[in-house]
């Protein structure tokens, strides 16, 4: 059973930072993207960014290319999306998900943790 955790989320004020935190468990990683999407209220779920595990190659969407950062740590299991000038318009419940390298869709999702950006 796959699982992912979501955690780092909290009410910042305009230009301010979080960091994210996705722990995963149930099954070996290397062979998968792992990926931060968000839903804000009243609107579709959207993708934020992505990260090979075995090349750590990243992909951002241009909404927050130059202010997010995704990483990971191979030992931990974990991935973490560093977000700095955080603005209103990032505020969202942000979620982890996992995909196989072989496939396109994701198919591991965690539970969502809010980020809140106060003007």
């Amino acid at each position: 059973q796959v699982q992912l955790v979501e955690s780092g989320g909290g009410l910042v004020q305009t230009g301010g930072s979080l960091r994210l935190s996705c722990t995963a468990s149930g099954r070996t990683f290397s062979s998968y993207t792992m990926g931060w999407f968000r839903q804000a209220p009243g609107k579709e779920r959207e993708f934020v960014a992505r990260i090979m595990w075995s090349t750590r190659g990243t992909y951002y969407a241009d909404s927050v290319k130059g202010r997010f950062t995704i990483s990971g740590d191979n030992a931990k299991n974990t991935v973490y999306l560093q977000m700095n000038s955080l603005r209103p318009e990032d505020t969202a419940v942000y979620y982890c998900a996992a995909r196989s390298n072989y496939k396109n869709n994701y198919d591991d999702w965690g539970q969502g943790t809010q980020v809140t950006v106060s003007s």
